[in-house]
This record gives structure tokens, sequence and C-alpha cells, in this order.
């Protein structure tokens, strides 16, 4: 077996798409939503990791920008694998913990992203009806694993473990 040379190993590895996202929610358990101006489905604050920026940077900035929220970023709640996706290659979803918001704090969000149509809390009914499914079982992930303490590994927003025993 001839070994490639490092650069050529290097460019030849696989190149994933990132994502980061957090989970705000009230006292009731309802969920931060935002409505985007370029799709259908709803989400969480967040989105796409840019070049040379961790995870967790974008989780905050995405938040910043979306809702205008600036405080500590919480734990890690959910790592996700997606699977490719049409046009989508695969990637890794990362759920951080946002902590509590108040309805009146979300009634203050004045909106300055073009991309962001309106926010809202939601119950989980709610958010099955809003979200893809994939995002709908992410959101049921990580508020399990605020009340857990454990990080949730999911494929597809499945359980990774469910996922071994295939």
């Amino acid at each position: 077996m001839d070994l490639l040379p490092f650069d050529e190993y290097a460019a030849s590895l696989n190149r994933k798409r990132t994502a980061a996202g957090v989970l705000f929610r009230d006292e009731a358990s309802r969920v931060l939503l935002v409505e985007t101006t370029y799709k259908t489905s709803w989400e969480i604050p967040g989105g796409s990791v840019d070049a040379d920026e961790a995870p967790w940077r974008t989780a905050v900035r995405e938040v910043r920008e979306e809702v205008g929220f600036d405080r500590p970023l919480g734990r890690l709640l959910v790592i996700d694998y997606i699977p490719q996706d049409g046009p989508m290659p695969e990637g890794l979803a990362f759920v951080f913990e946002g902590g509590l918001v108040t309805a009146d704090e979300v009634a203050a969000i004045e909106l300055r992203d073009p991309e962001i149509r309106s926010v809202g809390l939601y119950t989980l009914d709610e958010v099955r009806g809003l979200v893809k499914p994939v995002l709908a079982r992410r959101i049921i992930a990580a508020i399990d694993a605020v009340r857990s303490g454990q990080l949730a590994l999911l494929e597809a927003g499945h359980p990774a473990v469910e996922q071994q025993h295939r």
C-alpha cells in the first residue's frame, strides 16, 4: 500500500458542514423559535459555522445577530450527525444551552436581521408543527439533556445508541 504525501492526504479528507444552535426556553418549557424569511420551517437561534470559526463562537454570534441576546453560552447539550440530504452534504449540528427567557424578554426583541421574520415561545406540540422533524427530535433531546445533565449524541435526531443496533 502506497501512502499519499501528507498534503495530498489532507486535501482528500472529507469536509462536513457544521451548524450551531441555542436552546432557550421559559419556565413553562416553551421553546424560543425564529421564523426565517428564506425557508418555510422555523429554527432555534443559530446557523452555519463559518470557516475558521468554532461552533460555540457561531452560536454566540448567531444569537446576537438573530435575537439580540448577548449572554454567556451554556453547556453543550447535543451533537447530531446529519446525513446527506439532497444537495446538502452530511454534517454535524451542535446545540448549546441558552437558559431561561421570559415572555417579556422575547416580546422586547427588536428584529434587525433580515433573515428573521418573527420570534416566539412555543410548546413542544407547536414546535413539532413548525420545525422539520429532525430538528423537533433534536430539540426534545436537548430538553432531555438539560434535565439529565447528559450530552445527547444523535444521528438524524435519533439517539446514536439506537442507530448502532439497527
